[in-house]
């Protein structure tokens, strides 16, 4: 298949690699020059609409609403060098509300449109394990699903347009509230004078086990916070929860705290560590550091 793939960042370049080396011929831009991997064995367009111009399915993979905005539909975007026929994928995340504009406007040109939000991270990138969300219609879910599988392990049809994009919002409320979770046990049971590190171990045999306690709370206590996520790229996605939940009237009490404790992670020069550095917070208002001596 041609497939166009617009983003090549931390993320989407090992994503373009997986199709690179299934055998589909790629078509990509990025705002800064392809990795080197990338750029010998994908062809590299000037611009988006030249990308949508060669290809049959068009792939984005962007930091966030308006950059999605603003390739598909500004000078010289997706939108410009669309056919009937081809299908828009949006593997970004973005506002679940955006997104079904955007979809009625790709669906006026004559082609489809998937939102198919990932998780799992750069590890999972990497290692094509991303779990994969989607919205749109069923014929063009099963048209793209062989290239998902490229690049996932747990793809799911949620439903129509949009509803990738709120389960992946779901999603990162679930992590987020983890994260602050794992982070209180863990400053509670360090300042109490117990040993962080066996506490994590007792616990992960019993059932407040999770992946979070697991990575993130290993994290937390060998305080290597380099960004698997970054802080600043989830506290766009808790704005987009508490911006839907605005706008549906639901309160999200929990996912505002979690938030909360974000930006006073980022305010104090954090908002490029990944984002189970949110236990920075809780440190600075206890006075304590999980693990002193690390």
């Amino acid at each position: 298949m041609k497939v166009g793939f617009i983003g090549l960042g931390i993320m989407g370049a090992p994503m373009c690699g997986h199709l690179i080396a299934a055998g589909h011929e790629l078509f990509v831009h990025t705002r800064s020059k392809p990795p080197a991997e990338i750029a010998a064995k994908a062809i590299t367009c000037p611009d988006a609409a030249t990308v949508a111009q060669s290809v049959d399915v068009v792939i984005l993979m962007l930091p966030d609403t308006p950059d999605v905005a603003k390739v598909l539909f500004g000078e010289r975007g997706v939108a410009a060098g669309l056919s009937q026929g081809k299908v828009v994928v949006d593997m970004s995340s973005i506002s679940p509300m955006e997104t079904k504009e955007f979809a009625k406007k790709i669906e006026a040109l004559g082609c489809d449109y998937v939102d198919a939000p990932v998780s799992g991270g750069e590890v999972g990138a990497k290692a094509a394990s991303l779990t994969i969300m989607c919205g749109g219609k069923e014929s063009a879910f099963e048209r793209v699903k062989p290239l998902f599988e490229k690049m996932g392990k747990n793809i799911t049809l949620v439903g129509g347009v949009g509803d990738g994009q709120t389960t992946k919002v779901a999603n990162q409320i679930i992590v987020a509230l983890n994260i602050a979770a794992v982070g209180e046990a863990l400053v509670f049971a360090s300042k109490a004078g117990a040993d962080p590190a066996k506490v994590r171990q007792a616990l992960m045999g019993g059932f407040a086990a999770s992946r979070i306690l697991e990575v993130h709370g290993e994290r937390m206590i060998k305080r290597t916070f380099n960004p698997g996520f970054r802080i600043g790229l989830h506290q766009k996605d808790l704005s987009l929860a508490l911006a839907g939940a605005r706008t549906l009237g639901v309160a999200l009490p929990q996912t505002a705290g979690a938030a909360q404790l974000m930006q006073a992670v980022a305010a104090n020069g954090g908002a490029e560590l990944d984002h189970s550095a949110l236990v920075k917070a809780l440190e600075l208002m206890a006075g304590h550091v999980v693990t002193p001596d690390a």
